[in-house]
């Protein structure tokens, strides 16, 4: 979050606006109005941008340009392999390294990444699920090789597998042992990285395969309730780690179904963890979350449309309480942002934070009568989803059933067919349809990088000493084959250069690898 904020609080034509309106319920249980008493007034969200193309050294140049340009934290995107837990000289990696994210496979591509960033003192949020431990543990290496002790580094890591399962389909792991490895980042964090959120538990990706709003609520906190369970097995305290869970939320064109919907998160929440689990440190039945915009809601047809779509999106964030916020450039239905589109797309929260009014009063459409019972549906619905998830065993024997996959493919194929009729507008589409004008340049990514990563990649096989890794390895499978806490084992596996998809490739010795019912 920013700076201090000022103390005189007017509209542009100097009324006096309160810090709320209407009953002051702002930073109490349930937390529907804000999990903050002052909110926006005090500090405003972390504006981030979602950035990682190509190499470690030009993502690194996009963050300096961001951070230099306003953005107060770094969000960082991984290409496929990287995600996958494969090294870019793997075979199956060839024609994916560096074109939806930064290519990262070992400890020196993370030193690239992060050089000259001052790690004490920005967060950085990494999308990374499956192997989330091994590139936490990059980060914390490097830090410490900088001068930046593990309890100063600020950030969040994904690390939401179950969701994986559901919708997105870069898991590795088959679900048991991907919980474990949650949990062991859970117990690690809590004493060495307590500054670090240690999951983001994503209905993000949940809305983007085509879930509704009550979907994207009831799958989301579903799967937060397993990982709660997980880590209570494992014999921790509910609040040694449900501080630092946190949540990621999309935000889609409905403006008032998605305020609403995140009023209702944070209550059902509160009302759910309260309940079960009766925690002493209120910040453990806190939902504080980060969003971004829809995606799937850019079109690439007059891609300038897209601006206005983002905007609607991000002040229905700002209005229902967001903590963090990405807004999408216009040209990500064409190709990967340039420099230009993602400055439009920070300029376009600026705005908001500074212009509209929106930061100025706690939860600014609370007491509309449609916000209320908006967010009253919502709960209910889905409250009543969750139950239902539960008396199938829970979120982890529903996904094992493939019922969550079924529900979202069912909601995708509804909102395809009313598209397709014109039941619903979608401008530039089937709605103000034009023949199409010249595109906006497009980043390409670089076609050479692959070649250059092998390169690397065999240079520093060659240079390392062998036994040392393969020790470094052993221990890692045979940690995995125990009960001991896998995070210290991957960082003295870093630390000898033991490589990312050779580290993934000793936790399958033990855990082997999952495919889901639906083929993901």
């Amino acid at each position: 979050m920013e700076g201090q904020r000022r103390n005189d609080w007017r509209t542009l034509g100097g009324i006096e606006v309160p810090k709320i309106a209407g009953p002051d319920e702002s930073g109490k249980p349930p937390y529907t109005r804000g999990i903050h008493d002052t909110m926006y007034r005090s500090r405003l969200w972390t504006m981030r941008q979602y950035a990682g193309f190509s190499s470690a050294e030009a993502t690194n140049e996009r963050f300096k340009l961001l951070l230099e340009r306003g953005q107060k934290g770094l969000s960082v995107a991984f290409d496929l392999p990287t995600q996958l837990g494969l090294d870019a000289d793997d075979e199956m990696s060839e024609g994916e390294v560096g074109r939806v994210g930064v290519s990262i496979s070992c400890l020196d591509d993370m030193r690239i990444l992060l050089s000259e960033i001052p790690l004490d003192k920005v967060s950085t949020s990494m999308t990374i699920n499956a192997p989330a431990m091994i590139l936490l543990a990059m980060y914390v290496a490097v830090a410490e090789e900088n001068g930046v002790s593990q309890s100063q580094v600020r950030g969040t890591i994904q690390n939401d597998i179950l969701k994986e399962y559901i919708a997105r389909g870069t898991h590795i792991f088959p679900p048991e042992s991907s919980m474990r490895l949650i949990t062991d980042i859970f117990e690690h964090c809590a004493t060495e990285i307590p500054a670090w959120n240690t999951i983001s538990i994503s209905g993000y990706h949940i809305r983007e395969a085509g879930s509704t709003a009550v979907q994207e609520v009831a799958f989301t906190i579903a799967n937060a309730l397993a990982y709660v369970e997980a880590a209570i097995k494992k014999g921790l305290d509910i609040d040694t780690f449900g501080p630092r869970i946190s949540f990621f939320f999309n935000c889609h064109n409905d403006f008032f179904e998605e305020a609403s919907k995140f009023r209702a998160a944070r209550k059902l929440w509160y009302d759910l963890i309260t309940e079960r689990y009766s925690p002493k440190n209120p910040k453990s039945a806190m939902l504080r979350f980060h969003t971004q915009v829809a995606g799937v809601s850019l079109t690439a047809q007059q891609p300038l449309n897209n601006i206005s779509r983002v905007t609607i999106q991000a002040l229905a964030a700002v209005c229902g309480g967001t903590q963090s916020l990405h807004t999408n450039s216009y040209d990500e239905a064409l190709g990967l942002p340039t420099e230009e589109s993602a400055t439009v797309a920070l300029r376009t929260q600026q705005i908001i934070a500074e212009e509209s009014g929106a930061a100025s009063v706690v939860d600014p459409l609370g007491g509309s009568h449609l916000v209320e019972m908006l967010t009253t549906e919502i709960y209910d619905a889905a409250r009543a989803k969750i139950t239902e998830i539960e008396e199938m065993g829970g979120a982890l024997k529903a996904i094992e059933a493939g019922f969550q996959q079924r529900e979202i493919h069912e909601a995708a194929w509804n909102h395809l067919m009313q598209v397709e009729s014109g039941d619903r507008k979608i401008v530039g589409v089937n709605h103000g349809v034009l023949e199409e004008e010249k595109m906006p340049p497009v980043l390409k990514p670089d076609s050479e990088l692959g070649s250059r990563q092998r390169k690397k990649l065999s240079a520093l096989r060659s240079a390392r000493d062998s036994e040392s890794v393969e020790l470094a390895l052993q221990n890692i499978r045979e940690g995995a084959a125990g009960d001991s806490n896998l995070f210290p084992l991957v960082i003295a596996a870093l630390k000898q250069d033991c490589t990312l998809g050779e580290i993934v490739s000793a936790m399958k010795d033990v855990f082997g690898t999952w495919m889901a019912p639906s083929g993901f």
